[in-house]
């Protein structure tokens, strides 16, 4: 699946890393990084990161 943050309103609070370290993680600066595919197996992982997002800047595509 295709994952993609918009970054103009990603806010580094990094509840998508907890939900989902396969995909998202914060770097030593605490920015987010995140990988733009990831298995279809993570699936609920990377919807659970989209979900607790607070600002809702994660979008998942086919």
């Amino acid at each position: 699946m295709k994952i993609t943050v918009d970054m103009a309103k990603c806010e580094d609070h990094g509840q998508c890393a907890i939900a989902a370290p396969v995909a998202f993680r914060m770097n030593d600066d605490g920015k987010l990084e995140h990988d733009g595919e990831v298995d279809d197996a993570y699936l609920d992982e990377v919807e659970e990161a989209a979900d607790v997002c607070p600002v809702q800047a994660i979008l998942i595509g086919a």
